[in-house]
């Protein structure tokens, strides 16, 4: 007969002590979405990089224009992108993770930020047109608004 065990290890118990932190740059060849964006343009003009913090180690990014349309191309945002107390729409752009379930938890603190920061209650996607993309935004609660011919929008809300 097999024994069975059990283990009272919670695999996820570091996310409740994590932190969203703003950052002044990363290294854009860890960003697995748009590695060809410098961090000058991840933070002019309406953008903003955020991490996902714990123990002092990024286990998260997230970048993040303000505009007032929803962009269907990186052009197309970096043109639409303003300041962001100017803003209506968050786009996430561009978001990874270094650790299992942080994705899913800095998206959850974004929203709490742009709700409290900004008093806007959703956030949009800019993202790829590719089955990865499409399974991580909708097994994390967004909703598809609109695809375009290379890339996808969802929407997040609070």
């Amino acid at each position: 007969m097999i024994k069975k065990y059990s283990y009272n290890f919670d695999f996820f118990k570091w996310i409740k002590k994590t932190e969203l932190v703003e950052l002044s740059e990363i290294n854009p060849e860890d960003d697995p979405v748009r590695p060809e964006l410098n961090n000058e343009f991840r933070i002019s003009r309406g953008r903003k990089i955020f991490g996902l913090k714990y123990n002092n180690e990024i286990e998260g990014v997230v970048c993040i224009a303000f505009t007032n349309e929803l962009p269907a191309t990186v052009k197309e945002l970096d043109l639409m992108s303003v300041n962001e107390k100017e803003s209506q729409i968050a786009i996430a752009y561009t978001l990874w993770s270094l650790k299992k379930g942080a994705g899913k938890k800095i998206m959850k603190e974004l929203l709490k930020y742009m709700k409290e920061h900004n008093n806007i209650d959703s956030i949009m996607t800019l993202s790829p047109l590719t089955p990865v993309a499409t399974h991580y935004h909708i097994r994390n609660g967004a909703k598809l608004i609109k695809i375009n011919p290379t890339t996808q929008n969802f929407e997040y809300k609070v």
